[in-house]
């Protein structure tokens, strides 16, 4: 049985804490909303772990994970090991890594994929780190990552930095994914041949080649709102997309998915579109094409 202290208790750190303590694992928890709370204060976490400790930070990426990193620097003791398994920009691991460094305790960058679902189906994890400190750690990982083989759910990608780094890509293939599908349920839409769109996407789901995870959500989508039109087309992104961008333009690599993807979250959030005014506008001039005035 390992011992873990566990910061943050929203939508993942809670189902987190359940997977590991249903795996026969101590988790004490920290987080600020009273009701799922174990701990009063960080410090009161770090009190009641014994060393050498095991911290896992689950806290939105930024400033807030920043401070977190920074308030262990202070409450913890050589030997012990912080995990951020938050979705971090990859260039500030290097920042936590060294700060914690300086005093002895280790630090692993480890992306975390599986949603709401992870508390039953298991966690994709990618690592960063130093190999000794991932072994320190690896019961943890182990009780997490979804069964089966262990390199099927879980990797080392390497040194502090290149677990975020491919949680990022991760997240921009996803992105890309994504939005084929839903370009695909908008022509079956669209086209009126098919009479019954969600009938053929929940036939692609098994022999097809684009059968998949994310497929089986849309299906499960359908089934509750057929026609999707309980929703707004209003989709955010958290920044693993417009960071994975950055990335291929700092490498030179062609990302047209991707940024198509991106930019089509972008898109949806113009509830007037300046650009397309600017289109209807030259169209209008050039071609004598019909154009919608403002009612």
């Amino acid at each position: 049985m390992a011992q873990l202290g566990l910061i943050g208790l929203g939508k993942m750190g809670f189902n987190m804490r359940e997977r590991l303590r249903a795996a026969g694992h101590e988790v004490i928890g920290y987080d600020r909303n009273p009701d799922v709370t174990d701990s009063t204060s960080l410090e009161d976490m770090v009190s009641k772990l014994d060393g050498p400790r095991i911290v896992w930070i689950m806290v939105p990426a930024g400033e807030p994970t920043r401070q977190t990193v920074a308030e262990l620097g202070n409450l913890l003791s050589e030997g012990d090991l912080v995990i951020d398994g938050g979705n971090s920009k990859y260039t500030d691991d290097k920042i936590n890594g060294d700060l914690l460094a300086a005093k002895q305790i280790g630090y692993l960058d480890c992306g975390v994929s599986g949603g709401v679902w992870g508390k039953d189906n298991g966690y994709g994890l990618m690592v960063g780190g130093a190999a000794s400190d991932v072994e320190k750690a690896m019961p943890i990982f182990d009780a997490l990552r979804p069964e089966g083989p262990r390199e099927e759910g879980f990797s080392h990608a390497g040194a502090v930095g290149s677990g975020h780094y491919a949680k990022m890509i991760h997240n921009g293939i996803e992105y890309g994914m994504m939005q084929a599908f839903a370009e695909g349920f908008e022509l079956l839409e669209a086209a009126k041949v098919v009479e019954n769109v969600p009938a053929v996407i929940k036939g692609w789901q098994r022999g097809t080649v684009v059968r998949s995870w994310l497929l089986d959500l849309l299906v499960r989508a359908l089934d509750e709102d057929p026609e999707l039109d309980d929703l707004e087309g209003y989709v955010e992104d958290s920044g693993e997309g417009r960071w994975t961008l950055e990335e291929a333009i700092n490498n030179a690599v062609p990302a047209p998915v991707i940024s198509a993807a991106l930019f089509a979250r972008f898109a949806s959030r113009q509830e007037d579109s300046a650009a397309m005014r600017a289109v209807a506008a030259l169209r209008n001039q050039f071609g004598g094409h019909a154009v919608k005035k403002v009612q």
